[in-house]
């Protein structure tokens, strides 16, 4: 009963600590967001979160907040304390000075360089437990996982479909396939995004603004990115030239377009392949890309095994044409036996569309 008693306690106190760190959202890239509570005689002293990359950790604000209550108590971090220093102190030095006898920790760290923090506690005496909540507390920090896992960016593709699987018509028209709901929630999407990313297609035929409306950004605004073959025609009407978010622009050819649009005031990059431009803007700190196509850059997207999680805006329309553009506007697989498949499939009606999202599962 008592240990039922404990975990019903440390569950609290643990979601708690996951509240907190979701005010992390949108500010603390390249670092995950991470939330910590102090608990003294089942009494709340001290909590706080990570709010911005360089700052105080988590760990380190509770304590602060909790002073000399901290002594004998508890501290609930939903990420296991860093053990080295970064851009600032290991937090399980300030762990110890403050005289914590317990911590209770949900997701392991996968950064190699900071992990190992729980072992070094447990050894100076501290009661260590980890893993707790930690499928919730996973999902927090999936895109910073991922990058540690593999270098590059955690990729949503999002699309707005028809019934036969059409992003815009043979004249290159798609607006509105999808209803007003399923653009509001697109919009949620933007704001949680680190980058928007469309290809030069879309850019010349639909010349979007790649902002976020309708939806609070927590964060830094998302940049905005082009990726094509060569630096497309230089428009001055192209809503990307605003001051609302940085542009940039990703070409594998520079041409006499080029300087004109630097002269607008959108970074260019030269890139010979995709992973090259996910590893920059990874290390730029953007880890949660939303691709929104068109259906060229999807398909190139879709044929590296890039994108991660696929988010579909499917409305009852028949759009038809062979020559109309498909959301997989490539070559696609030879055999059934190959196709991509969606895992962990969420479906939900906004109107009269269907939003239908998963993780995209690869053949091996």
């Amino acid at each position: 009963m008592v240990e039922a008693d404990q975990l019903k306690q440390d569950q609290r106190w643990m979601k708690r600590a996951i509240q907190l760190a979701k005010k992390g959202m949108g500010t603390t890239h390249p670092n995950p967001r991470v939330g910590a509570v102090v608990v003294n005689h089942g009494v709340m002293v001290g909590e706080g979160w990570h709010e911005r990359a360089g700052e105080p950790h988590a760990e380190i604000h509770a304590l602060e907040k909790a002073g000399h209550k901290a002594r004998g108590g508890t501290i609930y971090i939903t990420m296991e304390p860093c053990s080295s220093r970064g851009k600032t102190p290991p937090c399980t030095d300030a762990i110890l000075r403050a005289g914590i006898w317990r911590v209770v920790f949900a997701s392991s760290d996968p950064n190699p360089d900071m992990a190992g923090g729980g072992k070094l506690l447990a050894a100076q005496n501290v009661e260590v437990s980890g893993g707790l909540l930690a499928e919730e507390a996973d999902k927090l920090n999936e895109p910073f996982f991922h990058y540690i896992k593999t270098g590059r960016p955690y990729i949503i593709a999002k699309g707005a479909i028809s019934l036969d699987g059409k992003l815009a018509t043979y004249r290159h028209d798609s607006q509105w396939i999808s209803g007003e709901k399923s653009r509001k929630h697109a919009h949620s999407l933007r704001a949680e995004a680190d980058a928007i990313v469309v290809g030069t297609g879309t850019l010349i035929h639909d010349n979007p603004s790649l902002t976020v409306r309708d939806a609070k950004v927590k964060g830094d605004v998302p940049m905005r990115v082009v990726i094509g073959m060569k630096t497309p025609k230089f428009f001055p009407n192209c809503k990307l030239l605003d001051d609302v978010a940085t542009t940039r622009m990703y070409v594998r050819i520079i041409n006499e377009e080029t300087a004109k649009w630097r002269d607008a005031g959108v970074q260019i990059g030269r890139a010979p392949n995709l992973i090259t431009i996910l590893k920059h803007l990874a290390q730029d700190g953007c880890l949660n890309l939303l691709l929104e196509g068109g259906g060229k850059l999807h398909a190139a997207f879709f044929e590296s095994q890039l994108t991660d999680e696929l988010v579909l805006y499917q409305a009852p329309i028949l759009i038809g044409g062979s020559d109309a553009v498909d959301l997989w506007h490539g070559r696609g697989v030879d055999q059934v036996s190959r196709a991509l498949r969606l895992d962990h499939i969420q479906r939900r009606k906004l109107g009269d569309d269907q939003m239908i999202r998963g993780k995209v599962i690869y053949p091996e």
